[in-house]
């Protein structure tokens, strides 16, 4: 497997920072998160000033061999749909992206479909959908392996485009009954909690949907280590995004959290190397059932609660402005001294 030297934050610099943020000219603690997210950002960057650079989200998309067995509203053929959309500026993501000055990358990581050539989408196709984690393991250790190192080599390229930060969206039809799976047994949760309506279903299509993974689970003899369970029941755009992270964290860029699908690519990161969670921003607590648990579990405190549940990177594009105003936060506002104000803390 492709090694990763991820090294958590250096906190040297973290009385400098808090003496900072603590003397700028406000009551104590009074900007609340973004007096947090300030520091994370300073650690980050080792720096007492620190900026942002060109920001871009990146979308990966594969299909479910899972998908086979009804365990989502939508029909697979909405991957590839969705896929044009985001190409043609119509999805959701592409008017927040516009709106936020985000980059915008588009990746077939195993899409079943055949896209033509120049299209501006990013080819990294492993296969054609995953296998039908019911039946058998949706990936082979090879691909789960390429997977991983294409992940890692886009956010490497968008690094050297000058990128400082990033966030990583999904589509896949069926990605969150892979995305449960990898919380039941990454996070030891029940796996009841873990599964929701996804795209829309209904109350027995949830039941539905629960008793499909039930019996994945109870016919799965693997070893339950992380690349077991990841091989086993995860999609190739959530594995790519694993990758994506952990080589963020690597190169030291702050990486915005999304949603439901992609907290669970953070677990499964953070599973295999813990000190890739002082690089993670959460953007949102999502309306998928089990994202507030699996927040918990991870003891993330997200930024934003809009009752989103898109995916395709939009919560935390959402997000981005607060990280902003962090940012300006500690760089734009006068000391007490500056000021002339008597400090009145």
């Amino acid at each position: 497997m492709t090694v990763f030297h991820i090294a958590s934050p250096d906190t040297g610099i973290a009385c400098e920072l808090q003496q900072k943020i603590d003397n700028l000219a406000k009551p104590r603690g009074a900007l609340g998160a973004l007096e947090t997210v300030a520091m994370q950002i300073g650690l980050i960057q080792q720096t007492l000033s620190p900026s942002l650079r060109k920001p871009v989200n990146i979308i990966f998309a594969a299909d479910h061999g899972i998908a086979d067995e009804k365990v989502s509203k939508s029909p697979k053929e909405v991957t590839r749909q969705m896929i044009s959309n985001f190409l043609d500026g119509g999805a959701g993501v592409c008017f927040l992206a516009r709106q936020h000055g985000f980059g915008l990358k588009v990746v077939d990581a195993g899409v079943d479909y055949d896209f033509p050539p120049g299209l501006g989408i990013i080819h990294r196709k492993i296969r054609k959908g995953t296998r039908n984690f019911l039946h058998e393991a949706a990936m082979t250790a090879d691909e789960m392996e390429r997977a991983i190192r294409y992940g890692a080599d886009i956010v490497t390229e968008c690094c050297r485009e000058g990128s400082n930060i990033i966030s990583f969206g999904e589509m896949g039809i069926g990605n969150t009954a892979a995305s449960s799976m990898w919380m039941a047994c990454l996070a030891d949760i029940p796996l009841a909690a873990c599964v929701g309506a996804g795209s829309g279903l209904d109350g027995e299509g949830v039941r539905h949907k629960r008793q499909a993974l039930q019996a994945a689970l109870d016919n799965y003899d693997g070893n339950r280590s992380v690349w077991d369970v990841m091989r086993y029941f995860g999609g190739y755009e959530m594995v790519m995004a694993v990758g994506g992270m952990l080589r963020a964290a690597e190169l030291k860029m702050a990486i915005l959290v999304d949603g439901f699908i992609m907290t669970n690519c953070v677990l499964a990161a953070s599973r295999l190397y813990p000190d890739v969670l002082p690089y993670c921003i959460y953007g949102h607590c999502g309306d998928e059932s089990g994202h507030r648990t699996l927040l918990e579990a991870l003891r993330a405190t997200p930024l934003l609660h809009l009752g989103l549940r898109l995916g395709e990177g939009t919560g935390a594009i959402c997000a981005y402005p607060l990280v902003s105003s962090a940012v300006r936060m500690i760089n734009e506002m006068h000391s007490f001294s500056k000021a002339s104000v008597t400090k009145y803390f």
